[in-house]
């Protein structure tokens, strides 16, 4: 078994987002840490076309979901692809392939040389991404925001009711997320075959898949927590990017605090495979709130 790896759960949708981010890994994988892109068994050959030459290893869905004991294909496919996303990276780590894995989405791209001293401890203990969300949160109430501050306390209380867990609320996020397989198997054993449940169960009660695993990590201790900031830049809104245009913050800068950047697929939907989707009137609709900086 390796000790990392690089995994990213994807959709044809995402193609062109995944080509990117194929390409940024290539061009700056200075350990050559191996890649993993997860899509469904019928977008395989798709896949397999477009990121030929780019050095991933491509996996069905149904793969990591087989090695999965109580969770039934068929049960997915009643679930909404949101959450069968959150429960295919959350199983990554049966297939046995490494220790720990750097959980990416399609959105994103690295910016800088990397290898695993970003990502592990001297140890092999694994980083993880936990503050208390307060330099989100303060955009969240300048911009007049209510509803990201109210959904923040939402899911944190949620999870933490869960474990019985009353401190401070913890953000475990946001992605890309260092999970290593000792926390995602200390959940299963303590949490989920106690109680007869799936993690598909578990995700569907609370779809917070970076919660469940920070949770865990918490009640269960099987690594140290050793705490990091966020990895990558995070835009989650038009109008964060467009202030940091302002500002001249670009990738120069900003690569001497992250590896890598995301831009929300939301507001890029232009990238979207094979073409953006929606009439001209929902496209220019998309366009001109990007160009207000209102996603």
């Amino acid at each position: 078994m390796k000790q990392f790896s690089l995994f990213c759960k994807s959709f044809c949708t995402d193609l062109k987002r995944v080509v990117r981010l194929a390409s940024s890994i290539r061009q700056f994988n200075t350990e050559g840490l191996p890649f993993y892109v997860s899509v469904p068994n019928a977008d395989l050959p798709l896949f397999r076309e477009h990121l030929s030459g780019l050095g991933v290893e491509i996996v069905a869905d149904e793969t990591i979901i087989a090695a999965s004991p109580r969770i039934k294909i068929t049960e997915l496919q009643k679930m909404s692809g949101g959450l069968t996303q959150q429960i295919i990276k959350s199983e990554f780590w049966r297939l046995g392939i490494s220790t720990a894995y750097l959980c990416l989405d399609s959105d994103a791209l690295f910016i800088r040389p990397f290898g695993v001293a970003d990502f592990m401890a001297p140890g092999e203990i694994p980083y993880t991404v936990i503050d208390e969300g307060h330099e989100s949160l303060e955009d969240a109430i300048r911009h007049k925001k209510p509803r990201v501050v109210k959904a923040y306390v939402k899911e944190a209380d949620l999870l933490q009711n869960l474990f019985e867990r009353t401190s401070r609320r913890y953000s475990f996020g946001p992605f890309p997320l260092i999970w290593h397989r000792a926390v995602w198997e200390s959940l299963d054993t303590n949490y989920l075959r106690p109680l007869g449940i799936s993690i598909a169960d578990a995700i569907a009660q609370a779809p917070i898949e970076s919660r469940w695993y920070g949770e865990a990590l918490l009640a269960y201790k099987a690594v140290p927590l050793m705490p990091c900031q966020p990895l990558f830049k995070v835009y989650h809104y038009a109008w964060q990017y467009d202030q940091d245009l302002r500002r001249s913050m670009g990738t120069e800068q900003l690569k001497t605090l992250y590896s890598g950047v995301i831009y929300q697929s939301a507001w890029e939907r232009g990238m979207d495979w094979p073409r953006e989707g929606g009439d001209f009137s929902s496209r220019f609709g998309r366009r001109l709130r990007r160009i207000l900086g209102r996603i």
